[in-house]
């Protein structure tokens, strides 16, 4: 197994304030979070018994590899997303995709919560796949698009979040920056590049296209509502995946040359 595999197993907060935001009153089940997980566990058990019982590597047809994707392999820049490399792997980022997927989905509606979790995951891969030469894999790359989301998210709200916004902001930056800090640990097997591309990649899509919230009317409780048209959302979107676009180009050419 390669030095970048596994990716970062994601270190989520003991306690983190976002989850003290406030709500959508309405019950709100985040299926695509329970989707994305089931997923993943159902990848990583394919994994292991294809491994075990017909000694096939599914790892080797859908990681992240340079020299694979220079030849025309391009879906190994999204389909890392959904592998990993051990239980603990595994174990870490289903859980901080659970801590902080719920909350998320919540806010952005189950498709653009869905086009975030794929387009940060698609940023992370580029990313990596032009800055380091390791294969990898592991959802972190859309997980710390996840966190940009939450931070863009609080920022551009604060207003409504109220007092718990700068304590939440500021547990956002730390997470962030620990969790890169120790892909910088000597002998560490982590994709740092990866972090950052998925990192980039959620924030600039949240700036663009995430929730801006509004209160609405004059008596409490105040009603919320999202004045971020779909037109905006869909924008960004294309931009943003536009952009990594491009960069997946360079990076063909940079390889090839």
């Amino acid at each position: 197994m390669n030095q970048d595999k596994p990716s970062n197993p994601y270190i989520p907060p003991s306690s983190t304030p976002p989850s003290a935001l406030p709500e959508k009153r309405l019950v709100y089940q985040p299926y695509v979070t329970y989707s994305l997980i089931g997923i993943c566990v159902v990848m990583y058990l394919l994994q292991v018994s294809t491994g075990y019982f017909f000694n096939i590597d599914i790892t080797s047809i859908l990681d992240k590899n340079n020299s694979l994707i220079v030849q025309g392999e391009l879906w190994r820049l999204v389909t890392p997303i959904f592998l990993h490399g051990s239980i603990l792997h595994i174990a870490f980022n289903m859980y901080a995709l659970f801590y902080f997927g719920r909350m998320i989905e919540r806010y952005y509606g189950r498709l653009r919560y869905l086009g975030l979790f794929l387009l940060s995951g698609f940023a992370g891969n580029v990313i990596s796949f032009m800055f380091s030469p390791y294969q990898s894999l592991g959802s972190s790359t859309s997980i710390f698009g996840l966190l940009g989301a939450v931070g863009v998210l609080i920022y551009q709200n604060r207003q409504i979040f109220g007092p718990v916004a700068r304590q939440a902001l500021s547990q956002v930056v730390i997470i962030a920056v620990i969790n890169l800090i120790i892909g910088l640990t000597p002998g560490s097997a982590i994709d740092n590049w990866g972090h950052i591309g998925g990192l980039v990649g959620g924030t600039l899509f949240a700036w663009f296209g995430g929730p801006v919230l509004q209160k609405m009317g004059n008596i409490p409780p105040y009603p919320v509502v999202n004045t971020r048209t779909q037109r905006e959302v869909m924008a960004a979107g294309a931009g943003v995946g536009a952009l990594f676009v491009f960069l997946t180009l360079i990076a063909i050419l940079m390889h090839r040359g």
